[in-house]
């Protein structure tokens, strides 16, 4: 069964880069999810689905896969520009934009 190594993406109400800034080591899923007839519950028989490593760098992550024999598939993010905007920004003179109320 192959494995993911990844660094996570902020989700949407992260404004700092905590939990970023490791390694992650998943399983890729072996079945797909299956609906619960009764309850409508998402469910797997699959469970490494379930198995969450993280690492503090990238070749801890590769060590670790390779020493005990996990094929792996390395994905690595693209950096992102920061953004340096303070809440003057809004207000100056020659903003892009029109200043609507």
């Amino acid at each position: 069964m192959a494995a993911r190594i990844y660094q996570p993406a902020k989700t949407a109400m992260q404004s700092g880069p905590a939990r970023t800034l490791e390694w992650v080591l998943e399983y890729e899923p072996e079945a797909p999810r299956e609906i619960d007839p009764l309850m409508g519950w998402t469910s797997s028989s699959d469970m490494k689905s379930q198995v969450r490593l993280t690492f503090a760098t990238k070749d801890e992550a590769i060590a670790y896969a390779e020493r005990n024999g996990i094929a792996y598939r390395l994905a690595e993010a693209t950096p992102r520009a920061s953004v340096r905007k303070s809440y003057s920004d809004n207000f100056r003179f020659g903003r892009k934009g029109a200043w609507t109320h």
